[in-house]
């Protein structure tokens, strides 16, 4: 493979995928900092592994993979810190109902395990089918379906009724 060609390909994808991989590592980690630097993590292993990647029948599957573990993988080094970011009940009633309840959603999701943190935005940010979100985090369906219920019930007892619409897990 030339290099040029190759880096051609490369700064292409990355181009235009960098503000999506950004979203779903936001979503992931729930802070744009680390979102930041998880998507730089990625991005460079992306760059070391090109040639595979460029392989790959799915491109976008392979970055998100990438993505996912490198998440996964910060979440088990002991060095990261939660910083606690979120308003003050007095900037909460300010800013109205819509502001308080994606507040309250982020603080619910925030409070979720990785594992089914990741199974969520994979499912339902993703958009992606249980067998993709199951490749994605080297698991199988099963585990893929009970994370996903397991997370929606804790978020349904963390959160009213009357602010979700959360849809049911299914297959």
């Amino acid at each position: 493979m030339n290099a040029a060609r190759g880096d051609t390909g490369f700064t292409d994808f990355v181009t235009a995928r960098a503000p999506w991989l950004r979203k779903v590592a936001f979503l992931l980690c729930g802070d744009w900092h680390r979102a930041d630097d998880l998507v730089q993590t990625t991005v460079t292993r992306l760059y070391t592994h090109w040639h595979r990647a460029a392989k790959a029948d799915n491109l976008d599957g392979y970055a998100r993979r990438t993505l996912v573990n490198a998440f996964l993988a910060e979440q088990r080094t002991s060095w990261w810190r939660l910083v606690d970011l979120r308003a003050t009940d007095d900037e909460r009633s300010a800013a109205g109902p819509d502001v308080e309840t994606a507040l309250d959603l982020r603080a619910a999701i925030d409070s979720l395990p990785p594992r089914q943190r990741a199974t969520l935005v994979l499912r339902f940010y993703c958009d992606l089918p249980v067998s993709d979100v199951a490749t994605t985090l080297g698991c199988s369906a099963g585990t893929v379906k009970s994370q996903t219920a397991r997370a929606v019930d804790t978020l349904r007892a963390l959160l009213p009724a009357e602010s979700l619409s959360i849809p049911e897990a299914t297959a």
